[in-house]
């Protein structure tokens, strides 16, 4: 029996994703000139999905992109195009860019004809064993700069920390950390990340910056409601390593331990108690918000 189709939403429609097609001249292909939020689904709820179209909504404002999207509407696609794939759990991921870029001799139209791209497909999990025993990370060769306009934002343009990501596999590791251009702790490439202290967890500010992510967010609330003592604060490389647990956070990461930072051990290179309280009340979390049971 031939595979069912994928399908995606364009612009309003549900439609195969062989049938999709994007102007040549939309400004995501000409200029990564937008934005995108990568979701879970479980059991068919998406989680957080408000706040992820909050953020975006934001850094469409703060870089000044033409995107207007609306949560309920987002939400409405979402459950078609799931449908429309059979799927309850799944990764979905949104794409919004301001649409054509004029071309030499016509009009700048505002607001302008955007493009909202989503797709849903099944949840490529991490491997087990990487929740068991932790994941190995190096440290990022590259910087992040404060006075990069994109910083902070989930653009498309991406490839430094695709880069970042296949270096990082050929040291046998999994994750790569940046660090800032005054030598202080990010995020990963594709996470954010936190370090425990003297019973004390520590995550980077957002005017590292970082991006605000919306697992992090879950987990500052976590921590106040379950009295646990968290704080955004700078961390440098000797902090980093002085940690007696590091973990990492994502949507589709969900908390992950890092029991290796290159040849350095974590602790006592297990996933700490901290760390597996923390997945547990996220878990907890995502299951009372997604009605799980």
């Amino acid at each position: 029996m031939p595979p069912m189709p994928e399908f995606v939403f364009l612009n309003g429609q549900i439609v195969p994703a062989a049938d999709a097609r994007v102007s040549v001249f939309d400004a995501g292909f000409t200029h990564a000139a937008g934005l995108f939020e990568t979701m879970r689904a479980y059991n068919g709820a998406v989680m957080r999905l408000p706040e992820h179209i909050r953020r975006l909504q934001h850094s469409a404002a703060e870089l000044e992109l033409q995107l207007h999207l609306d949560v309920d509407e987002v939400a409405e696609a979402i459950m078609r195009l799931m449908a429309a794939n059979s799927l309850l759990d799944a990764r979905i991921r949104l794409v919004a860019t301001p649409g054509n870029v004029p071309r030499p001799g016509q009009p700048i139209v505002a607001p302008a004809s955007q493009t909202v791209l989503i797709s849903a497909s099944p949840v490529q999990a991490y491997p087990a064993d990487l929740y068991k025993h932790g994941m190995r990370v190096c440290i990022c060769p590259y910087r992040q700069n404060r006075l990069d306009p994109l910083a902070g934002h989930k653009t498309l343009a991406y490839l430094p920390r695709l880069i970042a990501i296949r270096e990082a596999a050929a040291q046998q590791c999994q994750e790569a950390l940046w660090f800032t251009t005054e030598n202080m702790l990010a995020e990963g490439s594709v996470c954010n990340v936190f370090i425990v202290r003297d019973k004390e967890i520590l995550t980077p500010p957002l005017d590292t910056p970082v991006l605000p992510g919306t697992t992090r967010n879950a987990l500052i609330e976590l921590a106040a409601a379950n009295g646990l003592t968290l704080h955004e604060r700078a961390i440098d490389i000797e902090t980093l390593l002085a940690a007696s647990e590091v973990f990492l956070t994502g949507s589709v990461l969900e908390v992950m331990p890092v029991t290796f930072i290159e040849k350095h051990e974590v602790g006592n290179g297990v996933p700490g108690p901290m760390t597996l309280e923390v997945g547990r009340l996220y878990r907890r979390q995502v299951a009372k918000e997604c009605g799980l049971g």
